[in-house]
């Protein structure tokens, strides 16, 4: 069983510029996978968009994990994500996060809310953005 946690997939996906988009995508989620963001929902495909368009934007930071709970296949977390974009503004972004996990341990689903912490207006979709 994968050891999925929200740390290693958001470091795989946004700040590990030696995997693959693909390769971070299949290491952390299911082939099923879907996932709500404030409200809107996004299957495997349009998530893929997401994270590929955040790599253009994003040039580093990190993800700190304040609460997290896993029994069985749920997952729930409260972390930060803190990102400093190629033109060298910073976004903070606090996520609630509640989950499935499938039998091998990767996210099947993730419903979260998201609260921007710090950043420009015009950030407030970076959770979401295509």
């Amino acid at each position: 069983m994968n050891d999925t946690r929200i740390d290693a997939a958001l470091t795989d996906l946004l700040f590990n510029s030696e995997l693959s988009l693909d390769e971070a995508i299949d290491r952390h989620f299911a082939p099923d996978y879907r996932q709500r963001t404030d409200g809107s929902w996004a299957d495997r495909t349009e998530f893929a968009d997401h994270i590929a368009h955040l790599r253009t934007v994003v040039a580093g930071g990190s993800v700190e994990v304040h609460e997290e709970l896993c029994s069985g296949t749920k997952y729930a977390d409260r972390h930060t994500v803190q990102v400093t974009k190629k033109d060298g503004s910073t976004v903070r972004t606090e996520v609630y996060v509640f989950a499935d996990l499938a039998d091998d341990g990767r996210f099947r689903r993730i419903e979260e809310v998201t609260l921007m912490l710090e950043g420009a207006e015009a950030d407030r979709n970076l959770g979401s953005a295509r």
